[in-house]
């Protein structure tokens, strides 16, 4: 048989895909590549783009293609087979980067090419980076140090593997189960239906609750038992600690302060003062400076607010329900009891107008209005689990194929949490490959229960048209060169800009118009429904952005301010940030960083601030149609050339202004959320 991971000239072949293979096969192309170099670094007197970058690019593809159904199934499927294979492959390709970047005769090369005249833009732009990541790599170092440099990347692949691996593995090892039906008061059907469905496919009578989300939410949601409340919230923030039922099993307290530690010293090996201002060198920001400006900005205009959203809440729990103090536990579940008072609306009630596959007609109706491109699903794929669906975007005018993507939607056992979009394949045309980009698009929603089928929260609606954005950012690109194709070199300050932009369609009356119907009667979402949607949309929206300036303050801070001599400082630094714009004050057991994936073992490291960032483009980006009509076509052509298609091929920046007409201000994000200007 075949190696699929060799031998893959189209989709990946999952069923092949052996734990056994996945070493082997990553060696040979490994091996490739370093033949590859050593062939053209060599034979190649004068480097060109045709007889030099575009060789090395189809041996990076090749590598790529290798690599990315192994590191997808890694997060969707996980076993303890293919987890060996996988952390098994890492320092090797860890080893692979890192001789690429101090590769001085492959720099030298980089280097004539980009003398060069006949260039195109996106090409500059290419080789730009790629001299730049030179630099960022270490090449211009001398022998010991970069050795050190190698070492470090080494080290750190392996420890923000195993970071990811213990919140999996915590999240997974907690569950309850309940057989009082007392002790689920006020839990809507749809949490109480998929609670018994997991109990009984474990042969377990009663109701079997997880830390997924489908699981956690309704709980801190609407369960009347506070101690139950409590229970699942200090599972779910001590996970992978030194707190809480699995305190000190899969503890990330020390790779932490590990992870930290080589983030500093690789980012003072390459000349910067810390690692918040080497995170910088590839985003739109231009100083930390400007980034702790912006969200010390939006801190001030929005602490006031969220305290009196606070005291509000705190006001109404004392006088309807006679709870004197509120604790993190309570905050979720009276927040909903309050928004049901004040709007007579509550995520459960707007269920049923959104099950997941008229959301999904919905969502695609959506965008071939905007842009201008059909979507259609594709039956008879090969696929990894059943629940996977497999989809493709053609050109609305021409009919061309634009792209290909996987749909894998709902939660289960040994999948990652969360919700993300990932590269399958890169969008590539050269002398010799003609190739369309394919993505992987993961959600955690709740599951089809019974007969019923999966029925999704408005938020829910929201985390798919965010996946999406990112899907589309990866698809509809034009560029043929993969490092600079569709969300690849798109600055990560820049990168959340269509995901958050096509969010603002979920609240659209008229975009809701083409999805939102009761899945048992048709019935569309009716108008008193949607005002009522509508009036609460903002609800504690200055509470939900301080939390956000939290996370994202600790993250520059702790990479920006950290010191050898003292470590971390991480509790240290979680209490100074949470003085300046927390209003709820976490338990002392609290350990939230201990599961912060995003930036401890994602590409988020001194970059979580991107998602205000973004944000402000995004809602600037949105004010525009809602100038000229939500679904003005040329305002949607003008987005899909101008950011869409054009990936990070030109600066970040310039795309936006050539789009906009201008630099974007925080005007339309505050307006959007409600908060005084």
């Amino acid at each position: 048989m075949s190696n699929p991971l060799i031998d893959q000239p189209g989709l990946p072949a999952f069923s092949q895909i052996r734990p056994e293979h996945v070493e082997p096969a990553i060696d040979a192309r490994l091996a490739a590549c370093r033949d590859r170099i050593e062939h053209l670094t060599r034979e190649v007197a004068v480097p060109t783009w045709e007889n030099f970058v575009e060789p090395l690019d189809e041996a990076d593809d090749l590598l790529n293609r290798a690599w990315s159904p192994v590191g997808h199934l890694n997060g969707v499927l996980n076993s303890d087979e293919l987890r060996a294979a996988y952390n098994a492959c890492l320092p090797k390709l860890s080893d692979y980067g890192t001789e690429v970047g101090q590769n001085e005769d492959l720099f030298k090369a980089y280097q004539a090419v980009a003398a060069q005249e006949h260039l195109n833009p996106a090409q500059r732009k290419l080789l730009e980076n790629a001299l730049r990541d030179f630099h960022l790599s270490g090449v211009d170092l001398p022998a010991d140090k970069k050795a050190r440099y190698k070492a470090i990347s080494q080290e750190m692949s392996q420890l923000t593997s195993k970071f990811s691996e213990n919140v999996l593995d915590a999240t997974n090892a907690w569950s309850k189960l309940i057989e009082d039906p007392a002790l689920l008061s006020g839990l809507p059907e749809s949490a109480l239906g998929l609670a018994r469905q997991n109990a009984q496919q474990q042969n377990k009578d009663g109701w079997l609750f997880t830390l997924d989300m489908p699981y956690y939410i309704p709980v801190m949601t609407y369960a009347d038992d506070r101690d139950l409340r409590f229970e699942m919230y200090q599972a779910f923030s001590t996970r992978a600690s030194d707190q809480g039922p699995h305190a000190g099993q899969w503890d990330n307290s020390e790779n932490l302060e590990r992870i930290l530690a080589l983030r500093h010293e690789v980012a003072q090996l390459l000349g910067f003062a810390n690692y918040a201002e080497r995170s910088l060198a590839t985003k739109m920001a231009r100083s930390p400076e400007d980034v702790l400006a912006f969200l010390n900005d939006l801190a001030e205009r929005s602490v006031e607010q969220a305290r009196r959203e606070l005291a509000e809440l705190e006001s109404f729990a004392r006088e309807q329900h006679g709870v004197a103090g509120l604790e993190p536990w309570d905050v979720g579940y009276y927040a909903e009891k309050l928004r049901v008072h004040r709007y007579q609306i509550s995520q459960e009630e707007l269920r049923p107008y959104f099950p997941v596959s008229r959301v999904l007609t919905g969502l695609f109706g959506v965008i071939e209005r905007l842009f201008g491109v059909n979507v259609q699903e594709v039956e008879g794929f090969e696929t990894y689990h059943p629940d996977v669906r497999f989809f493709e975007i053609r050109d609305g005018a021409s009919g061309a194929l634009r792209g290909q993507f996987y749909l894998d939607p709902f939660a289960r056992q040994n999948k990652r949490g969360g919700a993300w979009m990932d590269v399958c394949t890169n969008r590539m045309h050269s002398t010799c490959c003609d190739q369309i980009p394919v993505a992987y698009l993961v959600c955690n929603f709740t599951p089809p229960v019974g007969d019923q089928p999966s029925l999704l929260t408005h938020q829910e609606v929201t985390t798919l048209f965010h996946e999406f954005g990112h899907g589309l950012h990866h698809l509809l690109t034009k560029v043929d060169y993969p490092g600079v194709a569709g969300i690849n070199g798109v600055p990560w300050d820049a990168v959340e800009l269509p995901s958050q932009f096509l969010e603002n369609w979920c609240w659209e009356r008229e975009s809701l118009a083409l999805f939102a119907a009761h899945w048992e009667t048709g019935e569309p979402l009716p108008e008193d429904l949607y005002g009522r949607m509508i009036a609460a949309k903002n609800f504690q929206s200055a509470m939900q952005m301080v939390r956000q300036l939290e996370f994202a303050l600790f993250d520059f801070r702790v990479h920006l301010e950290y010191d050898p001599a003292q470590g971390g400082r991480i509790a240290e630094i979680i209490e100074q940030v949470r003085d300046q714009v927390a209003v709820i004050r976490p338990p002392a057991f609290n350990r939230f960083a201990h599961g912060f994936s995003h930036i401890f073992a994602g590409g988020y490291a001194a970059g979580y601030y991107s998602y205000k960032w973004a944000e402000v483009l995004s809602a600037d980006a949105f004010s525009l149609f809602e100038e000229k009509g939500v679904f003005d076509p040329e305002t949607g052509r003008s987005f899909r050339e101008n950011i869409l298609e054009k990936g990070g091929s030109e600066d970040a920046m310039v795309l936006y202004i050539n789009f906009r007409g201008r630099e974007p201000n925080t005007d339309a994000l505050l307006r959007h959320s409600g908060i005084a200007a």
